[in-house]
């Protein structure tokens, strides 16, 4: 399974990366803001995109909306430090398949990805 990380933090990223391969999952790429998420997630076509929902120069719904069509076959999984009702809602409302809340549990965001893999 092919993932594209974005998250405009560094030490999030790396943690991810390395959480991920360990894992048996190729991370195909990284993004730091969501201009750079869009773009990558149109070159790459990637099976699943960890989503931060705070980026410094849009948030992770408005990259979300902006992906979603009919071309758009990638699986969002939103990681954000924001939690509230609201934002969860509005985020699977837009096509999101999970939404976890930092300080996450790497076993959740493996059994996610796992069961994402099962489903496709």
């Amino acid at each position: 399974m092919r993932v594209l990380i974005v998250d405009d933090s560094t030490y999030i990223r790396t943690t991810l990366r390395t959480l991920l391969t360990e894992n048996g999952y190729e991370v195909v790429g990284e993004a730091k803001n969501g201009e750079m998420a869009i773009d990558l997630a149109i070159e790459l076509k990637p099976d699943v995109i960890t989503l931060d929902n705070i980026l410094p120069d849009m948030t992770g719904l408005d990259v979300l909306k902006t992906l979603n069509n009919d071309d758009f076959t990638s699986k969002v999984i939103m990681i954000s430090a924001v939690g509230q009702q609201s934002a969860v809602v509005d985020a699977m409302t837009n096509g999101a398949k999970h939404y976890l809340v930092k300080p996450f549990d790497n076993d959740e965001l493996i059994g996610i990805l796992k069961q994402l893999d099962e489903e496709s």
